[in-house]
């Protein structure tokens, strides 16, 4: 750490001067920082300068790194799968391979998994990687995570280990790309942006204006979809419904929008990741606070405000060719709006959306897929109520639930978005404009969570996204294939032994609607209760007897256990928790989450959830339960096309 603060100093001091390839104490210094591990940008902003000048400067002295390999097979044999790193210590050395074959493309994985960036997209660069080589391409792989799939040594022609950014694909680029031929600068090795999720998609512009070519993307399409203004203008401009929101340029903006719409509003800055900063305001000071966290307002950087509405919300994945609209099928959430996808509990086919309704976001889809010229991956999140269908927001990429929906339909998304990037249309194929039927069986995909590993962390859902995996149930009954999913996360209570187990609630006011659910299949699989006193209440009016607890802050009276003190006891097994859309409330229950996160104990948060986790404990879905099947016999004709829906 002490040389690389004193370099930072040396260059600080250099200023300017870094990027003048002619000054040979700043050459010297140039050399001595890339070979330490700084990056270009990182050196423009410490000497004051722009990026490109500084990577002139080093390509004009030469200064470009090698790639050393790792022989994956120890020099037993020869290595199927060369691994490459960059480092300029091998800098102006002959390259160990010469570039890969043409034809050839740029499959960028999606870096780290992390919450809100995982394994979902990781399979999709997995597939592109395959089909290219189906198809007698060259797929070299870049990728940041050792552990993933796609930096396996069988899952691309060629592999580099390179962090995620221009600077590193460039390099990678120029480094597979031959060499010039009668001074005409070589053809640069194509790029694909949009099967990694959001990092590569946020590369795009720079590798672009880099005269990289992106292969099944379009930079304006990309835009205008990120964008929240230009999106929403599109959005308004085709007539189709969106939540009563705007952009804000400052903080002061953000308030009187807000004020104008209304709390609670959700507010969503551009080109994020995961619902990263995408967050619910309750109040003025709410607001405030959260645009201090998590973003920066300015014109260059505005958020999009938009009032929360309750409802249904849908996913829906399409693959497009400019001419063709496939769509696999739609995903219904239970939790109500507001919930991040990869945080809800989804069912395929909807269960509750009816049949005209699904047509209106089917026919939103197509037309904003064709409006925006999407060719390849398409996803959109649709919220519907009783007063219509309103679009919420649309990714030109891959998104998190191709995996899910391409495994649950037979169709092969990832494999025709990458034929579609070599030219070829889905009619020719075979595959059919629209909707697709819905297969004889439901399909659920659940979150898994990794709550008991990370304690201390609020296991509330919400926009942000927290869960780090998923599973799929698949049975003919719906609630079998519920209750399989949430079984599957670990989202289903203990079930109760001869002894009876003690559940505590403690639901909001607009939740009371569901708890006769909830305490019905709770106290038929054996529970008996402790609530909050106006869940106690509501309780005592459907017929159930509860022990009263004093809330969060609260003294207990003559009878009563505080509630952080009866789940500090061991005694209960399930905890229910759906604080009121309220900043207090919000802020408060958070202690009452992380106690049982403590203890070990199953936390729910949104009432949607609780429902169906306490309906999978029914013994009558037992039978169901036991019942296992591959999903090579629920789906035995995988990327066979098949006629869409007459609309």
């Amino acid at each position: 750490f002490e040389r690389a603060i004193a370099l930072e100093h040396d260059v600080r001091g250099m200023g300017a001067r870094i990027a003048d390839p002619h000054d040979d104490e700043a050459a010297t210094l140039l050399a001595t920082v890339k070979r330490a591990g700084f990056g270009d940008r990182e050196l423009a902003q410490m000497a004051g300068v722009d990026a490109e000048s500084v990577r002139l400067a080093r390509m004009e002295l030469g200064l470009v790194p090698g790639y050393a390999m790792v022989d994956t097979c120890a020099a037993e044999f020869a290595a199927e799968t060369p691994y490459f790193y960059a480092t300029y210590a091998a800098s102006g050395s002959e390259p160990e391979l010469p570039p890969v074959q043409r034809p050839a493309a740029l499959v960028i994985g999606s870096g780290p998994v992390r919450i809100g960036q995982g394994i979902e997209f990781d399979y999709c660069a997995v597939q592109a990687a395959a089909e290219l080589r189906e198809q007698g391409w060259q797929a070299v792989m870049i990728n940041s995570n050792p552990e993933t799939v796609s930096t396996d040594f069988d899952a691309s022609s060629r592999l580099y280990f390179e962090p995620l950014d221009p600077e590193s694909v460039r390099s990678v680029v120029e480094a597979e790309s031959p060499t010039s031929q009668n001074g005409e600068p070589p053809p640069l090795l194509p790029a694909f942006v949009q099967f990694g999720g959001q990092t590569p998609l946020n590369l795009a512009e720079s590798l672009s204006a880099a005269g990289i070519p992106l292969l099944g993307a379009n930079l304006e399409t990309i835009d205008q979809a990120e964008d929240r203004i230009r999106f929403a203008n599109l959005v308004e401009s085709l007539g189709i419904p969106q939540p009563e929101g705007g952009m804000a340029r400052s903080i002061e903006e953000a308030l009187a929008l807000a004020d104008r719409i209304g709390y609670p509003v959700i507010v969503r800055p551009s080109f994020v990741i995961g619902g990263l900063a995408i967050d619910f305001s309750y109040s003025p000071s709410d607001l405030v606070g959260q645009l201090a966290r998590a973003t920066v307002v300015d014109p260059d950087r505005p958020v999009r405000i938009d009032r929360y509405l309750e409802g249904v919300e849908v996913d829906i994945d399409a693959v497009a060719d400019g001419d063709t609209v496939l769509i696999p099928g739609l995903l219904e959430h239970i939790e109500r709006a507001g919930v991040h996808s990869g945080d809800s509990v989804g069912m395929f086919p909807p269960q509750t959306v009816s049949v005209s309704d699904q047509e209106l976001i089917v026919a939103a889809m197509d037309r904003i897929v064709r409006a925006l010229d999407v060719n390849g991956l398409v996803n959109a999140q649709f919220i519907v109520r009783d007063d219509g269908v309103y679009l919420i927001e649309v990714n030109p990429r891959a998104s998190r639930t191709v995996p899910f929906m391409s495994k649950v339909t037979g169709v092969p998304m990832v494999k025709l978005a990458v034929r579609i990037a070599l030219g070829e249309k889905l009619a020719d194929m075979g595959w059919p404009n629209g909707l697709l039927p819905p297969p004889p069986f439901v399909a659920v995909k659940a979150p898994a969570f990794s709550t008991a590993k990370l304690r201390g962390v609020d296991p509330s859902v919400g926009p942000g996204m927290q869960s780090t995996g998923e599973v799929i149930g698949i049975h003919k009954d719906p609630r079998v294939a519920l209750a399989k999913a949430m079984q599957g996360a670990a989202l289903i209570p203990p079930r109760p032994g001869a002894a009876g187990a003690l559940a505590l609630l403690s639901v909001a006011d607009r939740d009371h609607h569901a708890l006769p659910r909830v305490a019905r299949a709770l106290a038929k699989a054996g529970y008996r209760f402790a609530a909050t006193i106006g869940t106690a209440g509501e309780l005592s009016k459907l017929g159930y007897e509860a022990e009263v607890v004093a809330k969060v802050g609260e003294k207990p009276i003559a009878g009563q256990t505080a509630i952080l003190d009866m789940i500090a006891d061991g005694k209960v097994r399930l905890v229910v928790n759906t604080p009121s859309p309220k900043s207090g409330p919000v802020r408060d229950a958070i202690e009452i989450r992380l106690a049982a996160t403590a203890m070990g104990i199953l936390c729910l948060t949104a009432i949607e959830t609780a429902v169906a986790a306490a309906e999978a404990l029914d013994p009558d879905l037992r039978d169901g339960l036991a019942e296992v099947r591959s999903l090579g016999e629920w789906v035995p004709n995988p990327g066979v096309p098949r006629a869409a829906l007459k609309s």
